[in-house]
């Protein structure tokens, strides 16, 4: 009896002690989670209306390229260059596929001075705030911002407008906070539109200063926004938002910025690449 004792004595030293948890790693039936990769494309943006299927539309059609290059030189000479890649730029609607529309489009040159100072504000007023931006919707012609659901008089079809989301992880209350502060700050000398949907999406245009969306509260994203008394002239009448004229009297109206340096300095990139 004396043996065996001292034989399950000896087997009980030389056992492994079980397992404990450890912080972090999956134990028994309980699987480790992990946080979601921070992705708010993915809502937004599917395949198609990425980077492969951009160049898969300039391949279908090879003197889009000539038109792209045109667009980025004429957003390099104004200085609004590389606030996001040139051929995000060109994303149409969320719901270019439902509609049967393109992924992407070229907008008319008439256009492209619409563009402008809502790209200057998003460089100065809201990437310092935020952090950098990817755009998931810009020109909308006609009939897609009727099937997308669009106002009648978006200015996404003249342009103007950009919907973005922050490719910083930051919550939804910060962003909405940060925004919205800057915007009651600097939005009047721009023009800008601030608007919020729902997640991480936001819209900035520079056509005429005003918010709108909600907050995960349901409360007024930015409610203490007044609206001073307009500096430019309505669009014409039957026109959508700013036309070349009024977006003139915009440019003219606002002072010139000059690019930050970081954003001045960088090489003319090829526009198909990205940052």
């Amino acid at each position: 009896m004396r043996r065996l004792l001292t034989i399950l004595f000896a087997f009980s030293l030389a056992a492994p002690a079980p397992a404990q948890p450890v912080a972090g790693v999956a134990t028994g039936t309980q699987p480790m989670l992990l946080p979601a990769p921070w992705n708010p494309l993915a809502d937004y943006v599917e395949a198609g209306q990425d980077e492969p299927g951009y160049r898969q539309w300039i391949a279908s059609a090879p003197w889009r390229l000539g038109q792209v290059r045109l667009f980025h030189d004429y957003l390099t000479q104004s200085g609004v260059s590389f606030i996001a890649p040139t051929w995000q730029l060109l994303r149409t609607a969320s719901d270019w596929r439902r509609c049967r529309a393109e992924p992407f489009e070229i907008p008319p040159q008439e256009e492209w001075a619409n563009i402008v100072n809502t790209l200057r504000y998003v460089r100065d007023h809201v990437v310092p705030y935020v952090g950098p931006v990817e755009p998931v919707s810009v020109f909308r012609n006609a009939a897609l911002n009727r099937c997308a659901g669009g106002a009648p008089e978006s200015v996404h079809r003249s342009m103007s407008a950009i919907d973005f989301v922050p490719l910083t992880p930051i919550g939804r209350e910060a962003m909405i906070g940060r925004l919205c502060a800057e915007h009651q700050r600097q939005g009047p000398r721009f023009n800008a539109g601030l608007g919020f949907y729902t997640k991480m999406r936001f819209h900035v245009d520079s056509w005429k200063y005003r918010t709108w969306g909600r907050d995960d509260h349901g409360h007024l994203a930015c409610p203490k926004v007044t609206i001073p008394a307009p500096v430019i002239a309505a669009a014409p009448s039957g026109g959508v938002g700013p036309s070349e004229s009024t977006s003139a009297a915009i440019i003219s109206a606002t002072p010139v910025l000059k690019p930050r340096e970081s954003v001045s300095t960088l090489p003319v990139k090829d526009p198909l690449a990205p940052l």
